[in-house]
């Protein structure tokens, strides 16, 4: 018989290097990877901030200078506004001036017509119905008259200074035909060769 084949025995794996300093180092490696990564995404993160901060600082500063802007015009607009309110008062106490200056006025009026003026007229009236003439008119009349007279003062016054204000209008109308002298002057030119001969005929 033939005897039985022996199969040899596989032998252990001997490492060669220093492999523990190799696992260490891939180790580290990949660490490092994971790191980097996570620190170009903060980095990005605070970039990608800073530049919306950027962009927000520079809208604060264009509020700020439109609310300068809209604090001068706010400024001036109140100080016409108390110019104006100014103005207003003493309209208002000029009006109440000349209202108090009418009613006293038409105090003395009635005062005078009801007292020494009704006398008077009275007295007239009596001697001059004696004498055989018509009395006064009324005051009323003298009054209306009056009255009547202003207005029409008042319309010729104001019809005058329409005429004077449509006045700096006709210069130019006038000034428009100085295209036609050259025509005017060969009108003449003819009518002064005309001239010979009508009065040769005469």
């Amino acid at each position: 018989t033939a005897p039985p084949q022996v199969t040899p025995k596989p032998q252990p794996l001997v490492a060669t290097g220093n492999w523990t300093t190799e696992l260490v180092q891939l180790a580290k490696t990949a660490e490092l990877k994971k790191h980097s990564l996570t620190l170009q995404l903060h980095t990005a993160n605070i970039v990608a901030a800073h530049n919306t901060l950027e962009q927000k600082d520079k809208t604060i500063q264009d509020i700020k200078e439109q609310k300068n802007r809209l604090d001068s015009e706010r400024a001036r607009l109140l100080n016409a506004l108390a110019e104006i309110n100014a103005d207003r008062d003493k309209v208002d106490l000029l009006e109440a001036s000349i209202t108090r200056e009418c009613a006293d006025l038409r105090q003395q009026i009635q005062t005078l017509q009801e007292g020494e003026y009704a006398i008077a007229k009275a007295d007239v009236d009596r001697l001059r119905a004696e004498l055989g003439q018509p009395p006064l008119p009324p005051l009323q009349t003298k009054l209306d008259e009056k009255t009547s007279q202003y207005l029409r003062d008042r319309r010729v016054n104001g019809e005058k200074r329409t005429v004077s204000d449509s006045q700096p209008d006709q210069p130019n109308t006038t000034k428009r035909p100085r295209g036609r002298p050259k025509g005017s002057k060969n009108r003449g030119g003819k009518a002064g060769g005309n001239a010979p001969s009508g009065s040769a005929s005469t």
